[in-house]
């Protein structure tokens, strides 16, 4: 079993940077893929960035703008956001897959075996 909280989240404005926490729980973190999804309102939860531990991805809609890290001594991903747009807000989620791999990156929400609870950013323009 896995937990992950997020934080970080809030209300800034555009043009504005926040930097979103994941933190694990229960199960060595360093070797599982990890990602970055967000949900607006009306709309399906959609993929941001992903990371497999020497790799990343990227939406195009935030590439450029957005950088997922880990610290695996903390279990924790982290998702930096720059130059934040109204188009940006939504709730964020983190998922890990817990099967381990240091090369491969996934964007389906299926891939995924746990989620946080979300956080909301609200970036306003």
């Amino acid at each position: 079993q896995v937990q992950l909280v997020e934080s970080g989240g809030g209300l800034v404005q555009a043009g504005d940077s926040l930097r979103l926490s994941c933190t694990a729980s229960g199960r060595t973190f360093g070797t599982y893929p990890m990602g970055w999804f967000r949900q607006a309102p009306g709309k399906e939860r959609e993929f941001v960035a992903a990371s497999s531990g020497v790799r990343t991805d990227y939406s195009d809609s935030v590439k450029g703008r957005f950088t997922i890290s880990r610290d695996n001594a903390k279990k924790t991903v982290y998702l930096q956001m720059n130059s934040l747009k109204s188009e940006d807000t939504a709730v964020y989620y983190c998922a890990v897959r817990t099967i381990a791999s240091l090369t491969t990156l996934y964007r389906t929400e299926s891939d995924y075996h746990y989620w946080g609870q979300g956080t909301q950013v609200t970036v306003s323009s």
